[in-house]
């Protein structure tokens, strides 16, 4: 996968995706990782180079590409700090909330439609009550509690929306939810006592209709029936249930306690392997007994931190993305799988389909048409909304389900399919959609004739535009020298163009 990133000519002298210095820790992150590969006799790759860093950083906080202007402005930048000045500035923006209210809303199941029911007016209010909680920076504990302990109108509390996202309302498939989510747990593999044990918390709630089309109250209902006067916590403290305390609370009490072995260590692996491709524990939603950290003294430093800021995410981010563990190149110094498991080099993997057709919409100046199919009450979804800003999984969209978007139904993480297909690699060649986009681009047409007069300077110009890179002298004198005869210059950039974007570097995180 590496060497279609790499050009020949960058291999293994001067390369625009590695930096020349070695790695030298400056946080614990750093230090904990650094002892782990020094035990296992890895050696870790080289730092990324800024064109590298200022490309990946932009994709893995806010999910879109840096314009050339961000680039051309971070790669003339002299101060040593400017890396983590550009994470800061990054974590503010307004694009964080919508990618990450993307990421949220997938293991929320946040869907108007089969198997998960919510239904337009739900999903728009649940999304947006994501969406707000992750730009205000809710702290975790409090974020979790909300949705694990509201009562009301799904219309007008929109957390209640987490019982509603579940494709049965019987306690143990509730219960299974809240492991998978709060915990990284898949509880359908516990024994049946512990689930039935955890499943008693969510065995007292109600749902009442409305006369509003598709409202319902969800709300603690101490008197349902055949439901049980005591229930087991997930580490076997039995529990005895009163008539005026919502079980739920009871459960959400113990849950996040800085003391759980389960809530904090979760999110903190999860927000890493959001970040750096794969978990501490792998896969981050199957921790379990038989699954064990790769280097257990980093989880447990995460653990400690986030307590300390009070759960505070934004704060977690800023650790893992300043350290230079995560800011290593994507070009291995070896071989061996146990430096994968280690995060001894940073892990190339495909855009997720969502930042993949806005990064396409971005470059060429397009936008795409999303159809809401779901009629009572139609969504209107307004001309240039970005797909990472899509607030419901079942809107349409022939792309997004092509690249693997995530369909929402289970919370996991592998609903989310970005291994690549010929299917997708023949609709970037040669689909009319693509090829109109480009065709019809007047943000390229634009850009190619700001520069007509020197063809050098258009090749620079798409780089930064599309590689957020400048192009190695080997590609100016390949492009340089393919010219068909009667070919314009328009003619050659948008060719370029082209190629650009179908070459795995444009389509991966690297």
């Amino acid at each position: 996968m590496l060497a279609l990133l790499v050009p020949a000519a960058a291999r293994p002298d001067v390369s625009p995706f590695a930096g020349n210095a070695a790695f030298a820790p400056i946080t614990p992150i750093d230090s904990l990782a650094l002892a782990a590969w020094q035990q296992a006799g890895i050696k870790p790759a080289k730092s990324s180079s800024d064109e590298v860093f200022v490309r990946r950083v932009f994709l893995d906080v806010i999910g879109t590409l840096p314009k050339a202007a961000e680039v051309s402005a971070f790669l003339e930048d002299k101060s040593p700090t400017k890396r983590d000045v550009l994470i800061d500035r990054l974590l503010g923006r307004e694009e964080f909330a919508d990618y990450w209210a993307m990421k949220w809303c997938d293991l929320l199941r946040v869907k108007s439609e089969f198997p998960i029911n919510l239904w337009p007016n739900a999903v728009q209010a649940y999304h947006h009550w994501i969406r707000d909680s992750v730009k205000q920076n809710v702290p975790y504990d409090q974020f979790a509690r909300d949705l694990l302990t509201s009562s009301g109108s799904n219309f007008r509390q929109p957390p209640v929306n987490f019982y509603r996202a579940s494709q049965s309302k019987e306690p143990a498939a509730l219960a299974q939810a809240v492991a998978l989510t709060f915990m990284g747990a898949r509880a359908d593999r516990w024994p049946t006592n512990q689930l039935t044990g955890m499943a008693a918390f969510f065995s007292q709630i109600g749902y009442k209709s409305t006369s509003e089309w598709k409202e319902e109250i969800i709300y603690f209902d101490p008197g349902k029936s055949n439901a049980p006067a005591a229930g087991v916590l997930p580490d076997g403290v039995p529990v005895k249930f009163s008539a005026d305390q919502d079980p739920r609370e009871l459960f959400a009490n113990w849950l996040i306690t800085p003391k759980n072995p389960w809530f904090t260590r979760n999110i903190v692996n999860r927000v890493w392997s959001w970040l750096l491709g794969r978990g501490i524990i792998h896969e981050a939603d199957d921790i379990c007994p038989d699954n064990s950290a790769s280097n257990p003294a980093l989880l447990a430093y995460l653990e400690r931190e986030l307590i300390a800021s009070r759960y505070d995410l934004k704060q977690l981010y800023r650790l893992i993305l300043k350290s230079r563990v995560y800011q290593l190149s994507a070009i291995p110094a070896t071989d061996t799988p146990a430096a994968e498991a280690n995060f001894a080099f940073y892990p190339v993997r495909r855009l997720e389909a969502e930042v993949l057709i806005d990064a396409i919409n971005q470059v060429t100046g397009s936008t795409e048409e999303y159809i809401s199919q779901i009629p009572e009450p139609y969504t209107h979804i307004p001309e240039g909304t970005r797909a990472v800003a899509l607030a419901d999984a079942s809107v349409t969209s022939s792309f997004l389900e092509l690249f693997g978007r995530s369909p929402r139904d289970t919370g996991l993480e592998s609903e989310r399919n970005n291994q690549p297909s010929a299917a997708q690699r023949l609709h970037l060649l040669n689909s009319s959609h693509i090829q109109r986009k480009l065709e019809n681009s007047q943000k390229l047409r634009a850009l190619i004739e700001q520069h007509k007069t020197h063809p050098r300077d258009v090749i620079e110009a798409l780089y930064l535009t599309i590689l957020s890179r400048h192009p190695t002298e080997e590609e100016l004198q390949i492009v340089a020298n393919y010219k068909r005869s009667g070919d314009t210059t328009r003619r050659v950039g948008l060719d370029l163009a082209w190629a650009l974007l179908n070459s795995a570097e444009f389509q991966y995180r690297h």
